[in-house]
């Protein structure tokens, strides 16, 4: 499966936040990458500049290539309601992005590689593809055999993050996916808006 698997901290800095999660790098150099990085940028960026920006930011954000993102956006295009917050609610019932919420992997990118080592069960059954979309009422869990690994016993250790569109039982590493986030329960910083202008255009 095709990702993003460059340097995190340089992205981050490209984009002024860390969108990884915790980066100690990122806190120590927290403005733009290059020679010039600390120099005020000349000029003002124009519009397209802008939307173009939020759509990476984004696709970082969640580990998403851009033909996968794309047929998100197109699928969040084609369903009532709001474009962009459908967009941002599809990313949000991806597998490796719940498995991330529920704390059993400390970021998106290791939530990816505990899902395609087969350690995640849905309903059950073990899914070992990341962007597999979750419904509702779907279960999901740490298989059985991989319970007892040290890095997702660490990561539910250090997590402290509690979603009202989650549960999760510690004792029997199992949680529900009970609903589709609404957008004020999205907490990440991306303006979806100029995402869906820049697709219009």
């Amino acid at each position: 499966m095709a990702r993003y698997t460059g340097p995190k901290t340089k992205i981050a800095r490209k984009f002024g936040e860390a969108i990884f999660g915790d980066d100690k790098a990122f806190e120590k150099r927290n403005y733009p990458p290059g020679q010039h990085g600390l120099a005020k940028k000349r000029g003002k960026k124009s519009e397209y500049a802008i939307q173009l920006m939020e759509k990476q930011k984004a696709k970082y954000t969640y580990g998403i290539l851009e033909k996968q993102f794309r047929n998100l956006f197109e699928k969040a295009a084609a369903s009532k309601g709001v474009t962009g917050e459908i967009l941002l609610q599809l990313c949000e019932a991806r597998l490796d992005n719940v498995v991330f919420r529920m704390g059993i992997a400390p970021s998106r990118r290791a939530a990816r590689q505990i899902v395609t080592h087969r350690h995640i069960t849905v309903n059950g059954e073990v899914v070992n593809v990341p962007s597999y979309h979750l419904k509702p009422g779907d279960k999901v869990a740490v298989r059985e055999k991989s319970k007892s690994l040290e890095s997702i016993e660490r990561s539910l250790a250090a997590s402290s993050h509690v979603y009202e569109w989650i549960t999760w039982n510690n004792d029997t590493k199992e949680g529900t996916f009970v609903s589709v986030p609404q957008r004020i329960q999205i907490t990440e910083n991306i303006k979806e808006q100029l995402i869906v202008e820049l697709y219009n255009k």
